[in-house]
């Protein structure tokens, strides 16, 4: 299979840019890091998710995450329809509660 760049100036889809830069400006570290009564470290998201480290996994692994998935489930909205995808999508997907 040849894979081709699209042609020389043409645009990134501006409702794609849009979602990826509004995904960006929400998802925040906020305050200070903290730690919980068990030895946690938390800090907060300006989107209203505490995050914090775990027995196997890092702070900073938790916060590279969290935006790694508000990047996806912004950008996977803003999508064209038709789009192939790894993971399915439809109007039932939600992301998961705080």
């Amino acid at each position: 299979m040849t894979l081709h760049a699209p042609p020389a100036g043409t645009p990134v889809s501006p409702a794609m840019r849009q979602a990826k830069q509004e995904a960006q400006a929400s998802h925040v570290t906020i305050g200070t890091a903290g730690e919980t009564a068990e030895g946690r470290i938390t800090i907060g998201c300006s989107c209203g998710m505490t995050l914090t480290n775990g027995p196997t996994w890092s702070l900073d692994e938790h916060i590279r995450l969290h935006r790694a998935e508000a990047r996806y489930l912004a950008l996977s909205d803003a999508a064209p329809a038709g789009m192939p995808r790894l993971l399915p999508v439809g109007a039932d997907r939600l992301p998961l509660a705080h």
